[in-house]
């Protein structure tokens, strides 16, 4: 039987820049309530909320201080019980962030941890006697720039922290955290969240022999990078097999409550897909996955058909989540532009996400079409964005604050934004679009999708086609689906046999008499009877 997680769309919110109800300049849980008519207009299943707990903020709210309350920031928990309750009225699920893998060093079990070796705290961080020569134990480096290692003058030993210094990362190899951290999904499972997605879930378990990492092997030319993180294949500061473990006490948590999802996000660029398969093979792991794959610079029929595929081929039961953009990348209306004309690009994306195997997410702004927002120096708030400035500006850009209509700070808030709402962005604002517009195309697609078995359930079979066509069908049990696509600015000719009438066509895509002409970033969905008939073919001049 298929659960309501398989083949759905998720829509991310990031608090802070969603709706601000209060005029502070900060979005809370007041606003998103306002706002999720809006929501649920697109025809989603569940909404993303990222951290909105206790917090100093440094990393902006992924750096816990209490994972059982709400920050003043964003309201309190009647807040909270609130917004769950209208999302459900509205058939939303809720699903929340949950950063387990560390906490704030605010968090009163650090600060006690940090005191000595013996409190009943000092073994749930990872604390590690330094080298002889006063050196830390190894080389592991820090996501956001630097060591891995902080020393601490009070116990005279480093401790772990794979972002911040003020992220100390929990000890996994003690039962007892483990114990823990599930007794904080157990509390948001009680007050009736349908499920979790886990901030860096293959960063829980280190190496417990301390071993030092290799070099990257893709870094042949040994060169340095903007990030020194990127130089090395991190075998042993994540990724440990141990993981599995945990997961699967995860999933058993989650299995003892009704209808309870998670979706990991797998921190890792060498080998996600093969982490991603092995979170979410069988039933006893995490229930979807997702990874960077798709959320970086390749625009080609060859890499998108490459994700897939592999995931497929090693976990061929388990169930990968699809994402263009979200609150840690360039959204990808900018990442992409050289690839077509804003609009055309935008709708496109919007038309491959509907068509890939697998649950999807959508990043709060996509709908609109939304781009980067140019970020300068003295507007920054982002860490990492700090360390590596100019080669990094940090994600500030893709955080920037919803744009609901054209008045001032796009209607976010009556105060001063916390990011500034600047005029690209404005002019792709909900009010503004219409008929025709990316949002449109955007509820159109989502409505194919949610009608059509095909799209939701199907199984994936690629057509051999030369760049930059990409071609697939989705097949289930009495319905087959053929999806096409023009990656590029340019136009395609096509030859085509054995499918009906389109479901859909995009604007610049034509097919009459055997011929479909796709333009500029087009695409067409288009029905089949027979999967075995269908011919695809470039047309000869």
């Amino acid at each position: 039987m298929q659960q309501w997680w398989q083949g759905s769309v998720t829509y991310q919110i990031y608090p802070r820049s969603y709706q601000d109800s209060t005029g502070n300049g900060i979005g809370d849980l007041a606003g998103i309530r306002a706002r999720l008519g809006h929501v649920a207009s697109l025809g989603v299943a569940a909404i993303w909320l990222s951290p909105f707990f206790r917090s100093p903020m440094a990393d902006m709210g992924y750096d816990v201080s209490d994972y059982t309350d709400i920050d003043p920031l964003f309201g309190d928990m009647a807040d909270f019980d609130a917004l769950v309750a209208q999302a459900h009225d509205l058939g939303l699920k809720v699903i929340i962030d949950q950063v387990l893998s560390h906490s704030s060093d605010k968090h009163p079990f650090f600060e006690q941890s940090r005191q000595d070796r013996s409190n009943p705290y000092a073994d749930w961080y990872v604390w590690v006697d330094p080298q002889p020569d006063g050196s830390p134990p190894n080389n592991w480096v820090s996501v956001f720039g630097g060591s891995a290692w902080e020393w601490d003058a009070r116990r005279r030993q480093y401790y772990l922290h794979n972002f911040l210094t003020s992220q100390p990362d929990f000890n996994f190899h003690n039962p007892a955290v483990q114990d823990w951290l599930l007794s904080v999904l157990r509390f948001w499972l009680d007050r009736c969240v349908d499920g979790f997605r886990l901030d860096t879930v293959n960063f829980y378990f280190h190496d417990d022999k301390l071993r030092s990492n290799p070099p990257d092997p893709r870094n042949k030319a040994g060169k340095p990078a903007v990030n020194p993180y990127d130089m090395q294949d991190h075998l042993y500061s994540k990724n440990r097999p141990e993981n599995l473990a945990f997961l699967e006490r995860l999933r058993a948590l989650l299995d003892s409550y009704e209808g309870r999802t998670m979706v990991g996000e797998v921190g890792e660029s060498r080998r996600a897909g093969e982490i991603m398969a092995a979170y979410t093979a069988g039933t006893t792991r995490l229930h979807m996955a997702y990874s960077f794959d798709m959320l970086g610079p390749e625009y080609t029929a060859a890499h998108f058909r490459d994700k897939i595929e592999g995931f497929y081929a090693q976990a061929p039961d388990g169930c990968p989540c699809w994402s263009f953009s979200n609150h840690d990348v360039i959204r990808h209306a900018t990442r992409w532009a050289e690839h077509g004309a804003q609009e055309d690009l935008c709708r496109q994306a919007a038309a491959l996400l509907v068509g890939f195997e697998g649950s999807l997410c959508l990043y709060q702004g996509e709908e609109l079409g939304q781009t980067e927002t140019d970020i300068e120096y003295h507007e920054l708030t982002d860490p990492p964005g700090f360390k590596f400035w100019p080669d990094y500006k940090g994600r500030d850009g893709c955080r920037t604050p919803m744009v609901w209509d054209g008045s001032a700070h796009g209607g976010f808030t009556s105060g001063t934004p916390w990011l500034p709402v600047k005029p690209p962005q404005l002019a792709r604002n909900v009010a503004d679009q219409g008929a025709g517009s990316v949002l449109e195309s955007y509820r159109d697609l989502l409505g194919l999708r949610r009608k059509t078995a095909a799209l939701r359930h199907g199984k994936t079979r690629f057509i051999d086609m030369p760049e930059p066509i990409l071609a697939f069908l989705r097949v289930v049990e009495g319905e087959s689906l053929l999806c096409v696509y023009n990656l590029s600015p340019g136009v395609a000719e096509l030859t085509l046999t054995g499918a009906g009438a389109p479901l859909d066509l995009s604007r610049h895509a034509h097919l009459a008499e055997g011929r479909l002409s796709l333009g500029p970033n087009a695409y067409a969905f288009l029905p089949v009877a027979d999967p075995i008939a269908v011919a695809l073919a470039p047309r000869m001049a």
